[in-house]
């Protein structure tokens, strides 16, 4: 990079919303790789549709998300096999799992109900699997001390995201990417985590200093925490732009270079590998270029999640917007992490429960992988950080699909439900 390279002032902004509605729609368009990322699996074959969370949580999450899809243009659509279920599906599939809910089912009419009223499609899973086998990771919400001036041991920044950033259609490929525009004018990709942090390229944008630059790095992993400032007030932070790199794992890195295994690869034992070794963390955290900025989030108690929904523990989970929808309600399964008295992990244990994605990630990539958020405190904090496990993802389309429409002659079968 030019050693006289323009600093880029900072935008103190968030993307505006119909900016954020455009790139994050699930609508595919003609490229969809429909042929794996939703599967048809025997209905029979589904497992019973438990849920191991209070239904107030997830009444709170589908109610939201109710409001999100009325929002959506009319064209709006989720790919289905041979089939489109439309917005007005979307729509009536959601009041009709709230319908059901609100009836207060006990677990077996609750099963009986989804079965009776919805068709379940899978996600196609990972490396093209026909078992629709994913891999299923847990986020939080961090909460770090910082300052909002540099002093002392508060000494690595967090950056707001700055006005050069740009996006633009790369005529090579074709693709939308992030850059900014150079000395002479022309349009080149951002810089790398190693040169911003290594020149100081964005001084100026700085939104808040932390004391540990793993702290930061996980910031950047989770896309939103709090921050406890010296007074002892707590601010929410979240997401508001990436630099537009490619995300690289720092795991896999210490996996390859065998460092670790790669079970023991997990953010507890990447943070104590960093700090027993701290002449390396500076090489290991710049393998991953992307860089992330930030915003100051004081409207939510939950951080807000990419289709602009605040998220709910639990509830909301993180997919790939271009291969699973983000209108549907899904169900997930997978394994959880229980504690013992001491907050250590005892054991796992089987996690069922109905979930809406409404979140992405710049590691969630694809039909085989879903991040679940969590929330905050001890347990979401040892949970995401322990979290590699097995599981499926169903999405929930109501019966009665007829020319990409619900057909109204078909209409929905309740169960008596006490």
């Amino acid at each position: 990079m030019p050693a006289l390279a323009p600093l880029i002032p900072c935008r103190w902004v968030s993307l505006p919303a119909l900016l954020v509605l455009f790139l994050l729609l699930f609508l595919p368009g003609p490229g969809y790789p429909r042929e794996s990322a939703l599967l048809l699996p025997p209905q029979e074959q589904i497992p019973v549709l438990l849920d191991d969370m209070e239904s107030q949580s997830l009444i709170t999450a589908a109610t939201r998300h109710l409001g999100y899809l009325r929002g959506l243009p009319s064209t709006a659509s989720l790919p289905a096999e041979d089939q489109f279920c439309s917005r007005e599906c979307l729509l009536e599939s959601m009041e009709t799992f709230l319908q059901i809910l609100k009836q207060n089912p006990d677990p077996a009419a609750l099963d009986r109900a989804v079965r009776e009223n919805f068709i379940l499609y899978q996600a196609g899973g990972r490396n093209k699997s026909k078992s629709g086998e994913m891999l299923i990771t847990g986020y939080y919400e961090p909460l770090f001390d910082g300052s909002l001036t540099r002093k002392g041991d508060f000494i690595h920044p967090l950056y707001a995201q700055p006005g050069g950033l740009i996006s633009y259609q790369d005529p090579r490929t074709g693709k939308k990417t992030t850059g900014r525009m150079d000395s002479s004018g022309e349009r080149v990709p951002f810089w790398s985590r190693a040169e911003i942090e290594k020149d100081n390229l964005l001084a100026g944008c700085e939104l808040v200093y932390l004391k540990d630059p793993v702290d930061s790095f996980v910031l950047h992993v989770q896309g939103s925490g709090k921050i406890r400032l010296p007074n002892g007030s707590q601010r929410a932070i979240q997401f508001a732009a990436t630099n537009g790199l490619e995300y690289k794992s720092i795991g896999k890195l210490l996996v390859d270079e065998k460092k670790m295994s790669c079970e023991e690869a997990t953010m507890p034992t990447i943070r104590q590998y960093l700090q027993e070794n701290p002449e390396d963390r500076q090489r290991i955290l710049h393998h991953n270029p992307r860089f992330v900025f930030f915003r100051w989030n004081d409207t939510n108690d939950n951080p807000t999640g990419s289709i602009g929904l605040p998220l709910t523990p639990g509830r909301s989970i993180a997919v790939d917007p271009k291969t699973l929808p983000t209108g549907a309600m899904a169900y997930l399964i997978s394994r959880k992490p229980v504690l013992n008295p001491q907050g250590q992990i005892e054991r796992w244990e089987t996690l069922r429960r109905f979930v809406l994605p409404q979140d992405t990630g710049s590691a969630i990539k694809g039909a085989g992988r879903a991040d679940l958020f969590l929330g905050n405190g001890h347990y979401a904090e040892v949970a995401a950080g322990n979290m590699k496990e097995g599981g499926q993802l169903y999405f929930l389309v109501k019966k009665g699909l007829k020319n990409g429409k619900a057909d109204s002659a078909m209409a929905p079968k309740f169960p008596d439900l006490p």
